[in-house]
């Protein structure tokens, strides 16, 4: 089969590679119809090389139809549409029972210290093989897979793999009160569908914080009022004249360490990457690497007793956090990988209504071949040709 592997910093290629096969009874395996780029796989295409192989496949987004099930999944079988959450957990571990996902005692990547291990994305989470292919091999298949009505296209949801449950618990993290304000940093999928759901659970002045202007003109579309970083000398004040001079109730960072700014932190990824894996490893496991500017924004803006939700990617294990400003501005913060099976319930009923209440249907900017993979990172990493989202569809048009 064809898949997208990595090679390399900013070095990704299609590759012909063996199909995946059934491996244990909880295993599936899926012909992939629509796999998403998501900005995190930009740290891969960047930043995370150490922790990379070559060859190793991408992608942590995709939906599918069954091809084949193992003797233990019994709630699909072949022929069903599925979409595949990018959180490998079993269902039944402590922290399954207790809604989080992310964190599966029987996937977690003990050896890194890590949660529960994810499709496509590195080491640090297992090094399963992921979604930006022509055909999936799902493990903890007896209880991961999502399975969805026939009809409409896979734009209503493939966002469940990834994009929505994320934003959702970015939100829900946020604790944004009913008609109370709230910041996103970074107009991305993630942040947009942010922008969306704050504003569909009732929030009522919803920032949009960006620098790329079809991304502010999307927020507005979307509800929110947008704010340009490249017009605005001091955010902070900026927020607060229009939030009675306390900034907003709550703040979501839907940036991470992909950041502008930050000198400190693009040097350390800048260095890493030049280093042999074994050097470049604890540079990421015990340096501060991260281009904190958003979160130190994100800290500024929010008032006082606030709340902060990360949903942005951070990879440091020792970057420097202004504790005396969070102590004293007396804010809560919340963040974490999303726990996707958590948020399904409130988020599937959405996805299935004729009227689209999430937009979902408008969010791919690029819908491509394959093939098309290599550009498509290309494309993203650079913010070009309007690119937002874009769904690989190995198989033609979903």
């Amino acid at each position: 089969m064809k898949a997208l592997t990595w090679h390399g910093k900013r070095d990704v290629r299609i590759d012909t590679v063996p199909d995946p096969t059934i491996q244990h009874p909880t295993d599936a395996i899926i012909k992939v119809t629509s796999s998403g780029i998501c900005g995190s796989d930009l740290h891969l295409y960047e930043v995370l090389g150490p922790f990379l192989d070559a060859g190793d496949i991408l992608g942590h987004e995709p939906m599918g139809i069954v091809e084949e099930v193992g003797a233990e999944v019994t709630h699909i079988k072949k022929g069903d549409r599925v979409v595949i959450p990018f959180n490998v957990s079993c269902g039944h571990c402590f922290m399954c029972d207790h809604d989080l996902q992310s964190q599966c005692e029987t996937t977690q990547v003990r050896e890194y210290g890590s949660g529960a291990t994810l499709l496509g994305y590195t080491k640090l989470y297992g090094q399963v093989a992921g979604g930006q292919a022509e055909y999936l091999r799902v493990p903890q298949a007896q209880y991961g897979p999502i399975k969805v009505p026939e009809g409409p296209k896979d734009d209503r949801f493939v966002y469940m793999s990834d994009v929505l449950p994320t934003a959702w618990q970015a939100v829900r993290y946020a604790d944004i009160p009913k008609g109370g304000s709230v910041a996103v940093f970074g107009l991305g999928p993630i942040g947009l569908m942010s922008v969306q759901i704050a504003k569909h659970l009732g929030a009522g002045k919803v920032f949009g914080i960006d620098l790329v202007p079809e991304r502010l003109a999307e927020g507005e579309r979307r509800g929110a009022i947008p704010v340009d970083m490249n017009q605005v000398e001091d955010l902070t004040a900026h927020v607060q004249e229009q939030t009675d001079g306390r900034g907003t109730d709550s703040v979501i960072d839907a940036v991470g360490m992909e950041a502008h700014g930050a000198p400190v932190g693009k040097f350390a990824q800048t260095i890493a990457g030049f280093l042999p894996d074994k050097l470049a490893r604890p540079v990421f496991e015990t340096a501060g690497v991260d281009r904190l500017s958003v979160l130190h924004a994100s800290i500024d803006v929010a008032r006082r007793g606030g709340t902060i939700s990360l949903s942005g990617v951070y990879g440091g294990m020792a970057d420097p956090m202004p504790m005396l400003q969070m102590f004293d501005k007396q804010v809560v913060m919340r963040m974490g990988q999303a726990n996707v099976k958590r948020w399904i319930p409130d988020i599937l009923p959405l996805v299935t209504d004729d009227a689209d209440p999430l937009g979902v249907e408008q969010l791919a900017t690029h819908k491509l071949s394959l093939d098309d993979g290599p550009r498509a990172y290309e494309t993203f990493q650079k913010k070009e040709d309007g690119m937002i989202k874009t769904l690989l569809q190995p198989h033609g048009p979903a």
